[in-house]
């Protein structure tokens, strides 16, 4: 079963037609699935798969092969490069060939890493690329929005689940098409693979047990302010260190960073805040229990993350003018995510409860006395049935429609 994507319409659009279509993203949010469906029906299509070892030494031993491989195809070929960042090299290839003739091929390259692209010093093809970046599952593709609604794809929609194994296990898209038996299972295995795979074999830290050690850490703190010093003293590492590591995160679409609102009238704690991009993924990289024991403990951190998560990825969706930001005062007032569109800024705080009172709204009111009249608007994420007007600018919206 193919359920619809955002990215779909965007992807074939009239604007990237004699562009390079660059597709990158975590590893299993759906890539090859999406291209599979979007090129479904189209005959000339020549597929080439990075993951295969075989292929990756055929174009590292003899770098002249990929071009003439290109020469004999006929004209009008759809080229789709899985995974380029393992032969970041072919990109020169790609350019080569574009600049030669636009029209020849429609190439569509798909990634998962951009470390290995900087660490190659990879040609990412500057004016020729339209470049897309996809994500898990977000709830924004599956129902109506209050806040940065996306415009819902034609097709079957991915079914709605309950939040709680919304929380637990995350919403990696190929979780859709398996029984709920085999998620813990197929979650574990990618956090091994994700280790095995981008860390071990390509070589992004020289020890590996620090870096274990780390990304446990950098797991349980989750959405949380980042904290150099306490996790480097925690693993026994050098604070620079520290920071490499939460970049090798960022470089392989398993870590969101969301940085400190710059436009405050105040004295803010300038850290950010760091996110595992999926909570079932988080939730295994953190050694926890994948079941409903999980929920016992560390339900409403587990809600904050992930509506964080839906509103990152909702503005990069949105485009560069849209911006997801935290704010906290030095005198400890915090909100727990800041909107920032071309036209108002909107505060959000995410509350686990189902009857948010006057006393959850204080930090809000501040902000919208702060920002006026940029911010004029507020809202509460929490668990109420339907939406709840608790004061002049502030709502509390159900997380299933957020």
């Amino acid at each position: 079963m193919f359920y619809a994507r955002f990215l779909e319409k965007d992807l074939l659009a009239a604007k990237s037609k004699n562009k390079v279509k660059l597709l990158l993203g975590p590893r299993q949010s759906g890539k090859t699935t999406l291209l599979k469906h979007c090129l479904e029906g189209k005959s000339n299509i020549e597929n080439v798969n990075l993951q295969d070892r075989r292929l990756r030494v055929k174009y590292e031993r003899d770098s002249a092969v990929f071009l003439q491989e290109l020469a004999a195809l006929d004209r009008g070929t759809i080229i789709v490069v899985d995974e380029i960042q393992k032969v970041p090299a072919i990109f020169d290839d790609i350019q080569f060939t574009f600049d030669e003739d636009q029209e020849r091929f429609d190439f569509f390259l798909t990634g998962s890493s951009a470390r290995q692209l900087k660490k190659q010093s990879a040609n990412l093809l500057p004016g020729r690329t339209h470049l897309f970046h996809l994500t898990p599952v977000l709830l924004a593709e599956q129902r109506d929005s209050e806040i940065l609604p996306l415009r819902l794809p034609e097709g079957v929609a991915f079914p709605r689940r309950h939040l709680e194994d919304h929380l637990i296990f995350g919403n990696l898209p190929g979780l859709y098409n398996e029984t709920k038996d085999s998620w813990a299972a197929t979650i574990t295995a990618y956090t091994e693979l994700y280790i095995e795979n981008e860390i071990r074999k390509e070589s992004l830290v020289n020890d590996m047990g620090a870096f274990l050690q780390f990304l446990r850490l950098a797991a349980l703190e989750s959405g949380q302010i980042i904290n150099y010093s306490k996790l480097a003293g925690a693993v026994g590492i050098a604070v620079n260190t520290v920071k490499n590591y939460y970049q090798i995160l960022e470089d392989t679409y398993i870590g969101l960073r969301i940085p400190a609102f710059s436009r405050s009238r105040k004295k803010i704690t300038s850290s950010p805040r760091f996110l595992i991009f999926d909570t079932g993924i988080r939730n295994a990289l953190a050694q926890l229990p994948l079941n409903n024991s999980l929920l016992s403990l560390d339900a409403g951190h587990l809600f904050e993350q992930s509506v964080l998560i839906e509103l990152f990825y909702r503005c990069a969706y949105h485009g560069r003018d849209f911006r997801l930001s935290t704010w906290r005062t030095a005198t400890g007032a915090e909100v727990d995510a800041v909107i920032e569109t071309p036209d108002e800024v909107i505060p959000i705080e995410i509350k686990w409860t189902d009857s948010p009172q006057k006393k959850d709204i204080r930090h809000l009111e501040t902000f919208l006395d702060l920002h006026r009249p940029l911010s004029a608007r507020a809202y509460i994420i929490c668990r109420v049935d339907k939406p709840r007007k608790l004061s002049e600018t502030i709502t509390a919206l159900p997380w299933t429609c957020f």
